[in-house]
Parts: structure tokens; C-alpha cells; sequence
């Protein structure tokens, strides 16, 4: 898939404020600091669509843009380390579940996962209330470009073997960078593979 339009469309807190249209959405989410608004703008290759910031949790709304006028991509806020308000953040947690709960237009979430690190409870456990409500979902590995191969092969087979803890087949993965690009066209691939299945099932 290539992307020719990619432009900002709203941002709120209610879902019954998302836009009112049947297009397909996938949303992305990860814990703050994972890189997300960096991915975003290499996917839609688009310096500043998602801002990005040193301060993680930047993003608070849930961001609709419109790609290639045809689908949403759309940006949650992040969670664990944001430096927001446990009240702030048992906000950001109502709408955020509501989000997926409510808003029939999903296709699939994006979780990103900073593969530098050991998985983290946190989210494992977000893995697991997905699965629990039956809500697709595929894990895009970011910051590839921070580990040399054998490092990174090795961090990707123990996130592989802690996941077979809790799943019989493991959801879709894809390892990234932001910074030189890999992996974007896989994450592009995938997205376009959905649209083209959602698109063939409303023809039958």
C-alpha cells in the first residue's frame, strides 16, 4: 500500500464523537514512551502529523486521521508512565476501553511494544482483556534500530515465549523502526490486506 493522503480529522474523549462514517479504523496503542507518534508519521511518511514529544504520555485524545481517503488510523494515548493524574489517567482508561468496547468501525489494534525491554505486565495484561473481548489485535515491535541482530532476535524469542504462556497461536507481529524505516511497508502490507478482506465482505 502506498500512502498518497494522510490528514488530521478530529480529536475527543467520547466515542460517540468519533466520525460518524463506516470506514474502517485500526488504532494504535502502547505504553507512553513507546515510540508511537514516531511510528505513526513513518507509516503516513509525514514528519509531524502525530506530535511527537521527550515528554511521554503527549497524546490525551483519541486522534482519528483519514489515509489515502479511505481508512482511519487512529492514535490512543499511551499508557504506564505517562506524567499525568491518577485521576487523569482513570479518564484516559474510561474512554480508552470504551473505545474498543463501542466502536463497531474497528478492524484491528495495534499494539507497540518497545522491544529493548523484558515484556512488561502491563502489557500482558492489556494483551489478555483484548483477547478476552474478542477484539483483533496484532503487536508492532518498535526500536529495532536500537539493538544489533543477535540482541534483538533474542529479545523477540522471549517476548515469543512469554506470550505461548498465555496463548495458543500468538497474534500478528512486526519488528520496526521509525528511525530507518524497517518494517513499515509489512505494517502498510497488512493494513491493506484487512481493508481488501472488510471491502470482499460487504460484497457478498
Amino acid at each position: 500500500m502506498r500512502i498518497k493522503s494522510a490528514h488530521f480529522v478530529i480529536s475527543n474523549t467520547e466515542v460517540a464523537k468519533c466520525p460518524q462514517s463506516t470506514l474502517p479504523e485500526y488504532a494504535f496503542i502502547g505504553r507512553s514512551n513507546v515510540g508511537k507518534s514516531s511510528l505513526i508519521n513513518a507509516l503516513c511518511n509525514k514528519k509531524s502529523l502525530a506530535k511527537t514529544s521527550s515528554r511521554p504520555g503527549k497524546t490525551q485524545l483519541i486522534n482519528h486521521f483519514l489515509i489515502n481517503e479511505n481508512w482511519y488510523l487512529v492514535d490512543l494515548p499511551g499508557y504506564g508512565y505517562a506524567r499525568v493524574s491518577k485521576s487523569d489517567k482513570k479518564v484516559f482508561q474510561h474512554y480508552i476501553t470504551s473505545y474498543f468496547l463501542k466502536r463497531k468501525q474497528l478492524i484491528s489494534a495495534f499494539l507497540l511494544i518497545d522491544i529493548r525491554h523484558e515484556p512488561q505486565p502491563i502489557d500482558l495484561k492489556f494483551m489478555q482483556w483484548l483477547g478476552e473481548q474478542q477484539i483483533p489485535f496484532a503487536i508492532i515491535f518498535t526500536k529495532a534500530d536500537k539493538l544489533k541482530p543477535k540482541a534483538l532476535e533474542k529479545n523477540i524469542e522471549t517476548y515469543c515465549e512469554k506470550l505461548r504462556e498465555q496463548w495458543e497461536a500468538l497474534p500478528p507481529q512486526f519488528i520496526t523502526s521509525a528511525q530507518n524505516k524497517s518494517g513499515i511497508d509489512a505494517v502498510l502490507a497488512y493494513i491493506d490486506t484487512l481493508n481488501k478482506s472488510v471491502q470482499n465482505h460487504f460484497k457478498d
